[in-house]
């Protein structure tokens, strides 16, 4: 499990016992509904905690999507590869999945990383590199 998982499983985890530590004080129906409330509120991080790889998958299609237009209007001569973090795999979770790299054919050894958040706002956001002393496709920011 990643660090921010556990966290967020310690959080729910510490509401939810609060929520069923104070419901055994309470008399009648005050304590089904405790006790409703921290089941409600248990389904819905379960609900979620299934939910979100596949949530990210669809918004990472999304912004690929979106990217690729806007690769062919920026470098309409160019050939180019774009891959994407592989966030359910172990040891990657440490990376924003947010992020698409675009790797150019002419340009190899370096992979330029893209923030996309919507149709009119693609921005490159970085560059890595082995041993390039030069980047060919960097673009201005836009201010």
């Amino acid at each position: 499990m990643h660090p921010q998982e556990i966290i967020e499983l310690l959080i729910v985890g510490a509401v939810i016992v609060s929520i069923l530590i104070i419901a055994i004080y309470l008399k009648g129906r005050w304590r089904k509904n405790g006790w409703l409330v921290a089941l409600v509120i248990f389904v819905a991080y379960c609900i979620f905690f299934v939910a979100r790889p596949f949530w990210i998958d669809a918004q990472i299609d999304k912004k690929v999507k979106l990217l690729r237009p806007y690769l062919e209007e920026h470098y309409p001569d160019e050939e180019w590869t774009i891959s994407t973090v592989p966030h359910r795999k172990d040891g990657i979770k440490h990376l924003n999945p947010y992020y698409i790299g675009v790797v150019f054919e002419n340009e190899p050894e370096a992979t330029y990383y893209y923030w996309v958040e919507g149709k009119d706002n693609i921005y490159q956001k970085g560059r890595a590199n082995n041993g390039l002393e030069e980047f060919k496709h960097i673009e201005k920011r836009k201010e």
